[in-house]
């Protein structure tokens, strides 16, 4: 259980013992619900409790604070309480209770901050990155790729049963346009003079799935039947373009328990019938089906949508949404109970029809949409919209390419989903302060630098090399009795508190959905170790403090790295 609410269950008991002998007159007992106060030199915790029940207890909120106070139970983690302004209550926590978070993060490693919750039970499905194979990943695609893989991790954290889904968009003309592309620059690379259509893809990743063609199979399909030479390349071209998003997204550490075709969507199965169908039929049934002026449509305005939607148009043709219906429908019979789509604010007049399908099938509050913004490029402050390289827009794997994995993921992850990032790719390159992955990183290999430093140099050697983890290095150096009572200074306290802070914050990141939280996070604990190494000596000093600031260092070592891994992103030994 975390500090805090041990203290609340404190303070929740001093409540009731003043609402049981008749100090406090009160109908229905609030609950203590403690914060940080603003300013750290009021205390660790803060309860407007007081103030909060004054109108209820008809009492004045110092009075009410006062009475709470003098009913608190006898405990050993409260080391002073005090009654500030209009009615605050602070409290101070004894340094015993800070210091036993060192003691747990080391224990738990990269199990702390881990919760338990009972609506981790429900099955989740989470979609992101919904692409066509017709071309490489942009670097939007990006964006979703850091949010979604971020968001997933968090909420495994915290407990929830997560499933991450790719939905692949392999179903339309789209798919035949980008073979006839293939096709065309196949002729050009020939030498036969062809130009190619409007509705084709005219990137020089086309001309380069046409190179592979013609290294396979040479002028084969020069004469061949035109739509026999399409459907051809169309298929090798998909299984190209299917691969090369497999290996981007793996390249950044993003992988995915199910790639779901939306083609096989309409693929009839043993018995003859299609997820389309099965769909459309649980609909009908429903009664939220109906045809007009010959097309099919779904009555989604019963349930909030702003006007009815055409699934099937009168000349058979299946819209876009049709697929959707189709696919959230196939979702549901997987076993889900919860869908959480991310997608690009221009989706964002889809939502009230998505939900209002699910709620016609009896699921409603099933559907979940997260809307991600846009990313913007820029040089050293100047937009970047086009590649150096090909003259085209930048892919996701040039970015990382140029700045890497990690400082694409954090930089990605900055800021909330519903606002743009503006991503500068030399800030990002940067090997100082002003770029944040940097400094967080810098934080990590600097306290593994510490305990190599404390080491025999033999130990040092091998955890330098990497024939040693830190973890091992950790329980080399450090007493397994160490003691921590050492431990007052306020900066070495400061970095407690903000370590206690890690699994609430955890909890309310997955429940919010908002991974970003980490990078601040993460950002403060940094700021506040450097604070540390600045303010205290490790190694100089005598051995018990010594060995207590080498725990306090590696415990938060393990937070650092567990932070970053939720985000995705490395915790270098050293840089």
């Amino acid at each position: 259980m975390q500090i805090r609410e041990q203290l609340e269950e404190i303070f929740d008991a001093a409540i009731a013992a003043a609402a049981e002998d008749g100090s406090l007159q009160l109908d229905t007992l609030p609950e203590a619900a403690l914060e940080r106060p603003r300013d750290e030199g009021n205390g660790d915790w803060a309860s407007t409790v007081a103030m909060r029940s004054a109108k209820l207890a008809k009492k004045n909120p110092r009075e009410i604070a006062q009475i709470i106070v003098d009913h608190l139970p006898e405990n050993d983690m409260i080391a002073s309480v005090d009654i500030a302004g209009p009615g605050f209550i602070n409290i101070r926590l004894a340094p015993a209770v800070l210091q036993s978070v060192i003691t747990e993060a080391r224990e738990k490693k990269g199990d702390f901050g881990r919760g338990t919750i009972p609506e981790g039970q429900r099955k989740i499905n989470l979609e992101y990155i919904s692409a066509n194979p017709t071309g490489p990943l942009h670097v939007g695609h990006g964006r979703w790729a850091a949010l979604g893989d971020a968001t997933a991790r968090v909420m495994r954290h915290a407990g929830y049963d997560v499933y991450e889904e790719f939905y692949i968009n392999d179903h339309g003309t789209q798919m035949d346009n980008f073979g006839e592309s293939v096709a065309v620059r196949y002729q050009q690379e020939l030498g036969r003079d062809v130009e190619m259509p409007e509705s084709c893809y005219a990137g020089s990743y086309v001309n380069e799935i046409a190179k592979a063609i013609i290294a396979e199979d040479g002028d084969k399909w020069l004469d061949a039947d035109p739509i026999e030479r399409r459907n051809n390349f169309r298929d090798r071209a998909y299984a190209y373009e299917l691969a090369e998003q497999h290996r981007v997204t793996e390249r950044f550490g993003t992988t995915f328990d199910c790639w779901f075709s939306e083609n096989s969507l309409y693929e009839p199965d043993e018995n003859g019938e299609s997820a389309v169908d099965r769909s459309l039929k649980a609909m009908d049934e429903k009664g939220y089906i109906y045809v007009e002026d010959g097309a099919t449509w779904f009555k989604s305005s019963a349930f909030d949508d702003e006007k009815d939607r055409v699934l099937i148009k009168a000349n058979g043709e299946m819209t876009y949404f049709m697929s959707d219906v189709a696919y959230h429908y196939n979702k549901m019979e997987r076993g889900f109970d919860h869908l959480i789509n991310i997608w690009g604010a221009d989706h964002h007049g889809y939502i009230a029809r998505c939900e209002a399908m699910l709620a016609a099938w009896g699921w409603p509050g099933a559907l979940e949409i997260m809307l991600g913004q846009l990313v913007n490029l820029f040089r050293d402050g100047e937009a970047v919209r086009m590649s150096k390289r090909t003259g085209e827009m930048i892919t996701f794997e040039e970015l990382i390419d140029e700045v890497g994995v990690d400082a694409t993921r954090y930089l990605m992850l900055a800021k909330s989903s519903d606002q743009p990032i503006d991503f500068d790719i030399e800030v990002a390159k940067k090997k100082d302060a002003s770029n944040p992955v940097y400094y967080v990183q810098y934080a990590h290999a600097r306290i593994c630098s510490i305990l190599r430093r404390a080491a025999d140099e033999t130990d040092a050697t091998a955890a330098e090399n990497g024939e040693m983890s830190m973890d091992e290095l950790a329980a080399k150096v450090i007493p397994a009795d160490v003691d921590l009572s050492p431990l007052t200074h306020e900066s070495e306290l400061a970095l407690m508190r903000k370590m206690d802070d890690f699994e609430n914050l955890v909890a309310l990141a997955a429940r919010d959905r908002a991974a970003f939280r980490l990078t601040h996070y993460a950002q403060d604990l940094a700021a506040l170790f450097h604070s540390f190494y600045t303010n205290c000596h490790v190694i100089s000093e005598e051995p018990a403090l010594k060995n207590a600031r080498l725990a306090l260092v590696d415990a938060t070592r393990i937070v650092l790295a567990t932070t970053l891994g939720l985000l995705g992103v490395s915790a270098p030994a050293k840089m």
